[in-house]
């Protein structure tokens, strides 16, 4: 059996999990947070054993030490570890598949950084961290904008000057590859039909939300942009909005940093109801919350606009899925979409879409028009299966 260590760094913290690809369920998984703050945490979970420490890692190299550390000290041992996979948000026009990381691809890396200024400087950390502690196997970095490379010009290039576009390489990246690619795969497995036949439009609607339109296992279109910022409405983000928007409210007397902050920070469902949570949002509603239900009515809008738009994008589509978050567990968030695309010839099955459950499954009546499923997303499973094709371990 062959294990392959996955890293996720932010700023601050770490995700981390040991995983058999084979076997698809995680040997151990843990976090390590508050990285450069006077008291750090990290927790180790393995079996049924949960370890919990209060350390002060300054950076991620030590954090990385503490988390082998807790390998060697509580299992399981880290010596039939093949390789590791980084979670990489930003690859730019330079990374258009996984790739195996070298000095060459860090110095690109960070070339990016302007593209990524929050995501790709912890990546790097993570990643010359993870090779100062563990030298001997191979690291692969995984590009959530990887899966996107594949957009026609016509999807990826903005309606701006030209000689603008080059010289600052902007196009339309897009973001959540890894899990778009993996419940696209997976749902040609529950329809047992061949990928190569099928147009899906996928729904990953969690805090942060993006949909794609993927014909024949290819991404030809999708919500996020440049930036991550772009299309849904999100937890705390705005998704579209008028680019007037911005010089507008400069010229109100507002910094381009406090409208940057406000459309990421305090926008979206926290900017329309005060909350995130899509339980929370419910509650609301089921209170009578006429603002909190305003809220869901305008994030469900946005999703359905995308929903129609790429269905003539695809030229008509054979199944909705929804993924992540909350388009695996909203069933009040899922009922209102669909009760919307009524006109298309969606037809929900309103006991299956009750259904809570962790397994891929069919929440549409038979005559429905488009198939709608829910297919629980595995962005770590994913990471493994590239780090493993890549390395050929």
């Amino acid at each position: 059996m062959a294990s392959i260590l996955l890293l996720n760094c932010g700023s601050s913290s770490i995700k981390y999990q040991l995983l058999d690809p084979e076997v698809g369920t995680p040997e151990a998984v843990g976090i390590v947070q508050r990285i450069g703050q006077t008291t750090s945490t990290i927790d180790h979970e393995v079996g049924e054993q949960e370890i919990h420490e209060d350390r002060a890692f300054a950076e991620h190299t030590e954090a990385v030490s503490a988390m082998v550390q807790m390998f060697n000290e509580h299992g399981p041992s880290l010596d039939k570890v093949v390789a590791v996979g980084h979670r990489t948000v930003h690859g730019g026009s330079e990374f258009v598949e996984s790739t195996l990381i070298d000095d060459a691809v860090i110095a690109k890396m960070r070339d990016l950084i302007p593209l990524a200024p929050l995501h790709n400087p912890p990546a790097i950390a993570g990643i010359e961290g993870a090779q100062e502690v563990l030298p001997d196997v191979p690291h692969v970095a995984i590009f959530d904008t990887a899966f996107f490379s594949s957009l026609p010009e016509e999807a990826y290039t903005y309606a701006i000057d030209r000689e603008i576009t080059k010289k600052y390489d902007i196009r339309r990246y897009g973001f959540h590859g890894t899990s778009h690619k993996f419940v696209s795969q997976e749902a040609a497995k529950y329809l047992d039909r061949p990928i190569e036949e099928l147009k899906l439009v996928i729904a990953h609607v969690g805090n942060g939300a993006s949909m794609s339109a993927v014909d024949g296992g290819v991404a030809v279109d999708t919500s996020m942009g440049l930036t991550p910022l772009e299309g849904l409405v999100m937890g705390t983000r705005s998704g579209d909005v008028d680019p007037g928007l911005l010089p507008y409210l400069v010229g109100q007397g507002m910094t381009t940093a406090e409208v940057d902050a406000m459309l990421n920070k305090s926008s979206g469902l926290m900017g329309l109801a005060g909350m995130t949570d899509m339980r929370d949002i419910d509650d609301a509603i089921a209170a009578g919350d006429e603002q909190a239900d305003l809220a869901l009515n305008i994030y469900v809008r946005r999703v359905v606009k995308y929903i129609g738009s790429y269905a003539a994008v695809l030229g008509g589509m054979d199944a909705l899925v929804f993924t992540a978050g909350v388009g695996e567990n909203a069933s009040s968030f899922r009922q209102r979409v669909i009760t919307r695309l009524a006109g298309l010839g969606f037809q929900l099955d309103e006991e299956a879409n009750a259904v809570r459950s962790k397994e891929p499954r069919e929440i549409s009546k038979p005559d429905s028009a488009v198939k709608v499923l829910v297919i629980p997303t595995n962005e770590e499973l994913a990471m493994a299966r590239e780090t493993l094709r890549v390395t050929g371990a």
